[in-house]
């Protein structure tokens, strides 16, 4: 009589042979021997997921030979059935496995199973945690583009590339991280989700930060955007780094020229006042001789007239008294 061994997956037959002492004596061929010795089961199985994209991962076992492939397999617990995963049923160790069109229904709840195989050997089944697409898919950023309108700031969220389009379907609500540049000022706005989004009340001609996350119902597992920044309107002129570099430039110059001219004034006046003082020198010392000259003539004039004068007194007649060698008439 042949009977049908189970084996991990793989059936073994064995004969059974006549009875020894009342107990039926079982053949088991060697190749079923080692069809029953089982691998080590892979470790570490789980199921991510970033915008609706799965990926399931897993570890070899510990010792698990080389040419051992892997096989996956999908339950959807309101089915409670397990099925192969068409594209995942000879992996090799450290390759993955896309989930992402497998799963049609995105609120069902699931798991997913690998096991190794080779040409005679198998191992146990090892299962990952429950996961449900809908609610454990992480919302990675949408991209964003950011404007000015004076004092508001518009805001224009699209999908990511190569992002399912379903994605859409779970936006609901944008969180944004307002921060201002200046002085790092911030805040954060919760709004209904639209591709276009108005931030109001801001300061004219200030730039702004803005960072985003989508939020659904039902997840909240979001990854913010990096910072996209833009001003409000245009900044002032005063403002501009390059308007203060030609300001600064245009005083250095003018500081140039005023210590430039400076220079030539004083060497101008020193000039000036040398000459003058020349001129000044030279009037000074001819004046001086001029007046020399003609005190000099009038001491000789006063000389010769006070000797004239001394002559013509001896000439008169005199008193008797004043001539007593002087004839005297009878």
């Amino acid at each position: 009589m042949e009977t049908r061994w189970d084996c991990g997956g793989f059936f073994c037959i064995y004969t059974s042979r006549g009875q020894t002492g009342g107990k039926p004596t079982v053949v088991i061929p060697s190749c079923c021997v080692a069809l029953c010795v089982s691998l080590p089961a892979p470790s570490n199985v789980s199921i991510s997921s970033f915008n609706l994209e799965h990926t399931l991962r897993f570890l070899p076992g510990l010792e698990t030979p080389p040419d051992a492939r892997f096989t996956v397999h999908i339950l959807r617990l309101r089915r409670k059935t397990w099925r192969p995963v068409t594209a995942c049923l000879e992996l090799r160790a450290g390759q993955t496995c896309d989930l992402t069109y497998v799963f049609k229904d995105l609120s069902d709840p699931c798991r997913a199973r690998v096991q190794a195989f080779t040409s005679t050997q198998t191992s146990n089944w090892a299962v990952s945690e429950r996961f449900t697409p809908l609610s454990d898919t992480v919302l990675g950023p949408p991209d964003v583009s950011l404007s000015g309108c004076g004092n508001c700031l518009l805001l224009h969220i699209t999908l990511p590339m190569k992002a399912p389009t379903q994605l859409k379907q779970l936006y609901r609500r944008v969180v944004l991280h307002v921060r201002r540049s200046r002085d790092g000022a911030q805040f954060d706005l919760s709004l209904t989700y639209n591709e276009e989004n108005k931030i109001s009340y801001l300061q004219q001609g200030v730039e702004y930060c803005v960072s985003v996350s989508v939020t659904s119902l039902t997840n909240y597992n979001c990854v913010a955007s990096p910072p996209r920044c833009a001003f409000t309107s245009p900044p002032r002129p005063t403002s501009s780094p390059h308007i203060l570099h030609s300001l600064l430039a245009a005083l250095c110059a003018s500081a140039f020229l005023l210590v430039g001219l400076l220079v030539c004034a004083s060497r101008l006046s020193f000039s000036i006042r040398r000459q003058s003082l020349q001129r000044t020198l030279s009037h000074v010392l001819q004046w001086r001789k001029g007046r020399t000259a003609p005190a000099a003539a009038s001491d000789g004039m006063s000389s010769l007239q006070q000797h004239r004068e001394d002559s013509a007194d001896c000439l008169l007649p005199a008193p008797p008294s004043s001539c007593p060698n002087a004839v005297q008439w009878h």
